[in-house]
């Protein structure tokens, strides 16, 4: 089995690498587990601190150029998981690069895949950004997308084109809309939401941080550790169990940042808490309030999907795995 990681040298695409390594097998479509032959970790930059394995193969490249892309699929390849994209902040202050990289690159990739002899198993990584407007506090699967955003436009143009391309027969499509990501170790990146995590990691590393919205907001989380399960998971679920929607909402958490950082000072103190700055960003929260805080994702569960549990439970597993 040939496995392309896009966007593997990011956070995220690192933990999956690893776990996929880790496991050495994986089952595609309902089919029985197979051994992992090749993993290749596809990104813009070099993937730091992955092991010296003969499995591993790393690429360094721009997903926007088309040469490059089709011959990164020259070789028969059996799945790919899709995390490569420019960030929500950055896509919404950067449209022509946004476009470039979230629309045309995922086009383009989608028609290379149609002119493979078999059809791959693409598993994408969406966003809950498809949604906002006029919208109820509370997210059903039914619930149509409305993005206010052009990151949520351009990530809900293409899960229909994935839906689409999956209904003609050219690839065997998984849409995972995820929450926000959290706790993210590293430094801030220029997601809208990138203060989710740093209003947790940078004062349990002793460093002051700025948290640029109300906190009575509520955010949709996920950990990290879920999400890559998720992921390896959505590749093993038979495609006629999604029936016409490869579109999943991912199961979540719904806290607000006042009890994030409540939850952060019961674990680690005041003097922890102390660190974070409230000064409000007009731009990021006037994003984030478009935002859905809660879903209702029963079909994401009956599907084998996972969430967490507690706060509590994300920043003690962000401490144990990443701070000690």
């Amino acid at each position: 089995m040939r496995i392309v990681v896009l966007g593997g040298a990011g956070f995220i695409g690192k933990k999956l690498v690893l776990k996929l390594l880790t496991k050495g097998q994986v089952s595609l479509n309902g089919h029985p587990m197979a051994t992992i032959e090749k993993l290749v970790v596809f990104d813009k930059t070099k993937a730091q601190g992955l092991p010296n394995d003969a499995r591993l193969e790393t690429i360094d490249g721009d997903i926007c150029d088309g040469d490059t892309i089709r011959e990164l699929f020259r070789e028969q390849t059996d799945v790919i998981f899709h995390l490569a994209a420019v960030v929500s902040g950055e896509a919404e202050k950067n449209f022509e690069l946004g476009m470039q990289v979230n629309l045309q690159a995922n086009l383009q990739l989608l028609e290379i895949c149609r002119a493979m002899k078999h059809a791959p198993v693409l598993v994408f990584a969406s966003s809950v950004a498809v949604y906002g407007g006029e919208l109820t506090e509370i997210i059903h699967d039914h619930t149509a997308p409305s993005p206010q955003s052009s990151y949520g436009m351009q990530k809900a143009l293409v899960d229909l084109l994935i839906n689409d391309y999956s209904r003609r027969g050219f690839i065997e499509g998984r849409v995972l809309r995820l929450p926000t990501i959290a706790i993210r170790p590293g430094k801030p990146n220029a997601a809208t939401s990138s203060f989710v995590s740093a209003i947790i990691r940078e004062p349990l590393q002793g460093k002051r941080t700025n948290c640029p919205v109300s906190p009575e907001i509520k955010v949709w989380i996920l950990s990290p550790e879920k999400v890559t399960d998720n992921f390896i998971h959505a590749a093993h679920i038979p495609a006629q169990a999604f029936k016409n929607n490869r579109v999943v909402n991912l199961p979540g958490l719904t806290v607000t940042v006042a009890e994030m950082v409540s939850k952060l000072q019961a674990i680690a103190g005041k003097d922890t808490t102390d660190l974070i700055d409230w000064e409000p960003d007009a731009f990021i929260q006037s994003i984030v309030l478009t935002w859905p805080p809660q879903f209702v994702t029963e079909r994401a569960l009956a599907l084998g999907f996972q969430q967490d549990q507690s706060i509590e439970e994300i920043i003690n597993s962000f401490i144990n795995e990443e701070l000690t």
